[in-house]
């Protein structure tokens, strides 16, 4: 399988990395300069590595060719495990009946804010958020189940608000240590 960030990228690509850039020099997050630099590098860009470079210091500034708005992950009596790189979109689906979901956002592209909707069922939801980032679960309606919060912060970034139900399930969240 190949890895997402290897694949060729578009001219239509680069052209809305290159009007991301514009978007940060509007908002005074890089200079002119860095504007140039930047714009080379993502006009000469072949693979969505190598446009992601350009923008990974920018916060909120993504290739949304590649962070889809919503993603859904449905598991029943079996394991989604979600760990390394990879894109986390905005909003996240949980679907979890009987099984386990493992999600580590320790080495992730992660947006500022990541809207989490469970509907767990007897089953497990763990999740490794990056050092400094922040949680609410008050929307999350629970029953015969748990939530377990040993993040215990509700400002930071980034800001993981989750919402949905839990039901007879648990859900595991901790900060890594890094």
């Amino acid at each position: 399988m190949t890895d997402p960030r290897d694949l060729r990228v578009s001219d239509a690509e680069r052209e809305h990395v290159v009007s991301l850039l514009n978007k940060a020099v509007g908002r005074g997050m890089i200079t002119l300069d860095e504007f140039t630099v930047r714009t080379d590098t993502a006009l000469a860009a072949k693979t969505r590595a190598d446009l992601n470079a350009v923008l990974i210091d920018l916060p909120g500034m993504v290739n949304n060719e590649l962070a889809r708005e919503r993603t859904e992950l449905k598991n029943t009596m079996s394991t989604t495990t979600r760990k390394g790189h990879w894109v986390v979109p905005n909003e996240l689906v949980i679907r979890n009946t009987l099984g386990t979901t493992n999600l580590d956002f320790t080495a992730a592209e992660v947006p500022p804010v990541v809207n989490v909707d469970l509907d767990v069922s007897l089953g497990t939801v763990k999740m490794l958020l990056p050092a400094g980032a922040s949680l609410n679960f008050d929307a999350v309606e629970i029953t015969a189940g748990e939530v377990k919060d040993k993040v215990r912060n509700t400002a930071g970034s980034p800001h993981f608000q989750l919402k949905g139900v839990v039901r007879g399930g648990t859900v595991v969240i901790k900060r890594s240590k890094r």
